[in-house]
């Protein structure tokens, strides 16, 4: 990896992103989970908090896989990058879609109280890594223009 005028290569903004991603979300991620688990135990008791609990600590777990791809892949070249980035969203997304499945039949678990915490985890965390993304000063490079002045 080349570096760029200010020391800064490619793999350490890849991976500087990713933990401000994980700083940014972990705070209201926990917090979405918590928040299921209370109001899903108050609503549909043992069953609601165990399934709010479970969909929570799922979608922590697909988020932390999604950094840790960040980090793993971020040696790498900017194109196989983005189709590591790629290849990894269908992936976790087939992933969640078959433990969706799977736990809808598990008894001890209120199924909407697993799959409502899982949507709920779901936009928070993607917003609130969005968010931190946004905030992160990232180097970027915006190419010229055929015939533009270089």
């Amino acid at each position: 990896m080349s570096e760029t005028s200010e020391g800064l290569t490619h793999a350490g903004v890849v991976r500087g992103l990713a933990g401000a991603m994980f700083r940014g979300a972990l705070i209201p991620t926990v917090a979405t989970v918590v928040l299921g688990v209370v109001v899903f135990g108050v609503l549909n008791g043992v069953p609601g908090a165990l399934g709010a609990l479970v969909g929570g600590l799922v979608i922590i777990a697909s988020s932390l896989a999604t950094l840790w791809l960040m980090h793993r892949t971020a040696v790498l070249e900017v194109h196989f990058v983005m189709a590591a980035a790629l290849g990894g969203f269908m992936l976790k997304m087939l992933v969640l879609l078959g433990v969706m499945i799977l736990l809808r039949d598990v008894e001890f678990l209120h199924t909407n109280s697993v799959a409502i915490t899982m949507v709920a985890t779901i936009l928070v965390t993607a917003a609130a890594e969005a968010r931190a993304s946004k905030r992160t000063r990232t180097p970027s490079v915006i190419p010229a223009a055929p015939g533009d002045p270089a």
